[in-house]
């Protein structure tokens, strides 16, 4: 009974520019782990083959470092790692591939189709017909030579290839590289291993995407797995289990808070973040001075425990109570200010530009709020 590991969307060599660098580097290493993880199934699972559907590297410009330490994080499983090309390290004339031949990078156990081909291992009971992209972009589906394509009888039809099944994923994702919807069916495959959607997705019972093995987005699609499929024979269906392979959990959180009890509730939510987090926060709504000193002291907290936290706190109304105000000891013109502040942040009804003007009055009070809070806090500290 022919076993594989099917995996795609690697990207190694991504950099995350939207984060700190402190972020940035243990988010792009985890790529390289999730490779060591891959071959450490495959040696649990015994495996016939990896099957590696594309995007291998994030660009073809990756440093050469950067290959080298790629192809010794699959040195944990010595079987055959069975690769194409997708659109992001494309089989070009000159390409992050050729300088991994020039390299003498490729390991012994890669079989690497830089053109579309077909792998025979009769040994292992399947022959795998490849289609790697040789371009970024193409407009014809390069799975359709599959259908016509002749294997010697008895061995399983493994197809592999990265693209957009067209008329399944999102809206205006089926463009470039597209590949037929019905195109297991079509070339008789005992299974279809996809590459380019970065989540899990089942399309058929014999097509499947494997999506990336580390999440790499705050969408919610499933990321972070590898697929172990199972086939006891030609023609028979595939059994799929999904094997955990990510390291960071990412995810975005939307919290409207109005009243104290928003503020606790969200507050307990952040104390139960962990290392593995990566989060992406916005908060909305409205909030006294104490509930915001309380959320910023959480969000600090959570900081410091998640792998990264982006917060974006611009939709959040500070409305301060007249305790607070007090508290803060603004008399005369201050507290005018504060006051005037907290009147424009409501904004008139009706008023065209109150959006606008409410946002700039409401990040103004924080900061004065903000200012005169630490002021006391330094007085009373002295």
């Amino acid at each position: 009974m022919p076993r594989f590991i099917h995996t795609a969307d690697w990207q190694i060599g991504r950099q995350y520019s939207q984060f700190p660098a402190d972020d940035a580097v243990p988010l792009a290493e985890a790529r390289l782990a999730a490779v060591e993880t891959i071959a450490r199934l495959a040696v649990e699972h015994q495996v016939d083959a990896v099957l590696v559907a594309g995007d291998v590297f994030d660009a073809q410009t990756v440093a050469d470092r950067t290959i080298r330490k790629l192809f010794n994080a699959m040195q944990g499983y010595a079987g055959p790692w069975l690769m194409i090309p997708g659109n992001h390290d494309a089989a070009l004339t000159e390409s992050v591939w050729t300088r991994a031949q020039r390299l003498g990078a490729l390991p012994a156990h890669l079989h690497l189709a830089l053109q579309a081909s077909t792998l025979d291992f009769p040994s292992l009971g399947f022959t795998a017909l490849m289609a790697p992209l040789t371009q970024r972009h193409t407009y014809v589906d390069l799975t359709e030579w599959f259908d016509q394509a002749a294997t010697a009888p008895g061995l399983l039809r493994i197809g592999v290839a990265h693209g957009s099944v067209q008329g399944i994923l999102a809206e205006g994702i089926d463009s470039a590289n597209p590949i037929g919807a019905d195109r297991a069916a079509q070339a008789r495959l005992d299974y279809l291993a996809l590459g380019d959607w970065h989540g899990c997705r089942q399309i058929d019972a014999r097509a499947w995407y494997s999506g990336t093995p580390e999440p790499d987005r705050f969408r919610g699609n499933e990321p972070g797995y590898a697929l172990l499929v199972e086939i006891d024979a030609p023609g028979a269906e595939p059994r799929v289990t999904r094997l955990a392979t990510g390291r960071f959990d990412w995810q975005s959180w939307e919290q409207t808070v109005s009243v104290a009890s928003d503020v606790d509730e969200f507050i307990a939510r952040l104390a139960n973040v962990c290392g593995s987090d990566v989060l992406s926060l916005r908060v909305a709504g409205q909030i006294d001075l104490a509930g915001l000193q309380r959320l910023r002291a959480a969000l600090s907290h959570a900081e410091a425990k998640a792998r990264s936290v982006k917060v974006d706190l611009g939709a959040l109304r500070l409305l301060p109570t007249a305790a607070d105000i007090a508290a803060l000891k603004a008399d005369g013109y201050l507290g005018e200010v504060i006051a005037e502040l907290r009147d424009q942040q409501a904004g008139p009804a009706g008023d065209v530009g109150a959006g606008a003007s409410a946002e700039v009055a409401a990040h103004a009070l924080g900061l004065l709020t903000g200012i005169l809070t630490e002021r006391q806090a330094a007085g009373a500290a002295a």
